[in-house]
């Protein structure tokens, strides 16, 4: 079955080109012109992916992503005019899996889209990772703690697959990158502060202390159980 992209944009010329692109490669698409819409849509739909624009009227891409992210774990890449690196950041901090910067490829857009789904559809089914009270279970796309499940959007996931894979080892932010996305982008290298923001907020204790994921200043990040 055809893996369901829901494209959010109030432009219907970058809606038909995306749908157009998407179609050609094998996806099933719906649509959405305004951020309310959007969400009824994502809810309705439930789709494999979301293709969110920033600017929306009704109800602006932040919102529409902070919604999502209350709601489901749907991987997310956000559409852009804005140039300033910060929105791009808050995007991510929202819990975002990708952004793109109008005007993009159509060509750029579908492989985003495969290399984000990647993600999520992992080749190794039955890898279990597991360090002091953390399990990652990549066949049920789950992580766990004694006490709960953990939902983690899909570049969170990959994250802590990496650290996980290795506890102890630094990983620099190229490196985490190049595993997320199989390749090293610099300008993207801030965003995994932001990544590794969401995951200690999800893994820290009952009492708000922090734990596991600890930064090595000026080199990067690592696991510790």
């Amino acid at each position: 079955m055809p893996k369901k992209i829901l494209i959010v944009d109030d432009e219907p010329k970058i809606v038909e080109i995306c749908r157009d692109y998407l179609q050609a490669s094998g996806f099933q698409v719906v649509a959405a012109g305004d951020g309310l819409q959007g969400l009824a849509a994502a809810r309705r739909e439930k789709p494999d992916m979301v293709i969110l624009d920033l600017m929306l009227p009704a109800m602006d891409g932040l919102d529409v992503c902070r919604t999502l992210r209350r709601e489901s774990d749907v991987p997310v890449i956000m559409l852009t005019a804005r140039v300033e690196e910060t929105d791009k950041l808050v995007g991510i901090e929202l819990g975002a899996d990708d952004y793109i910067t109008k005007p993009f490829s159509p060509r750029e857009l579908v492989a985003r889209v495969r290399m984000v789904l990647r993600r999520i559809t992992p080749e190794i089914s039955s890898e279990v990772l597991r360090a002091g009270e953390v399990t990652l279970n990549r066949a049920r796309y789950e992580v766990e703690l004694p006490e709960k499940t953990i939902p983690l959007t899909a570049t969170e996931f990959e994250i802590l697959a990496t650290l996980l894979s290795q506890p102890g080892r630094i990983f620099s932010r190229a490196q985490l990158l190049t595993n997320v996305r199989g390749v090293a982008f610099e300008t993207y290298e801030r965003s995994i502060d932001s990544h590794i923001r969401n995951l200690r907020r999800k893994l820290q204790t009952e009492e708000g202390q922090p734990r596991y994921i600890v930064t090595v200043h000026g080199v990067g990040y690592k696991f510790e159980p």
